[in-house]
C-alpha cells in the first residue's frame, strides 16, 4: 500500500508534465473518466458533502484501521477531483490521514487553478475525510 506522500509525489510528477493551466485541468477531467459511480443506497444525507459547488457524496468504511473511501460527483470537475483525492486518501490508515497536512496538496500545482468555489469544495471534501478518519480511529465507523 502506497503512502499518501508517495501518491502525492506521483501526481505531482504527472502535473509537472503540463505547461499550462488548461492542460492540467484537462488531466483532471480525464481522471474523472475512471470515476466509478456510487450505488444509490450510498447517496444520502450522511454521505452528501455539504459545501461542494456541485452535488457530491463521500462514503467511508473502516477495516482494521484503514479507511476505504468511495465517492461520486455530478460535474466533470467534481468527478476528476474526486478520483484524484480518492487515489490519495482511500485505503490509507486513519493515522496516515490524520497526520497528513492538507497544505501539502498545494505541491500539486492545481489548487491555485481552482476557483474560490472549487477551493471551498476541496475544503468540504477534506473535512469529511478527516471526520471519517477520526471516527475510524475511534472505532465509530
Amino acid at each position: 500500500m502506497k503512502t499518501i506522500s508517495e501518491v502525492l509525489q506521483e501526481y505531482k510528477s504527472d502535473f509537472e508534465i503540463f505547461d499550462d493551466a488548461n492542460s492540467k485541468m484537462e488531466y483532471i477531467f480525464d481522471l474523472g473518466k475512471r470515476h466509478t459511480p456510487l450505488p444509490s443506497e450510498l447517496k444520502n444525507d450522511k454521505t452528501f458533502i455539504e459545501g461542494c459547488a456541485s452535488p457530491a457524496w463521500l462514503a467511508a468504511e473502516c477495516k482494521d484501521g484503514v479507511l476505504i473511501l468511495k465517492g461520486e460527483g455530478t460535474s466533470e470537475m467534481a468527478k476528476g477531483m474526486l478520483t484524484l483525492l480518492l487515489d490519495i486518501f482511500s485505503n490509507k490508515t486513519a493515522d496516515d490521514i490524520l497526520n497528513f497536512d492538507p497544505k501539502e496538496l498545494n505541491q500539486l500545482g492545481i489548487v491555485e487553478l481552482l476557483s474560490p468555489v472549487r477551493q471551498q469544495s476541496l475544503q468540504a471534501f477534506l473535512e469529511k475525510v478527516y471526520s471519517y478518519a477520526k471516527a475510524c480511529k475511534e472505532g465509530k465507523l
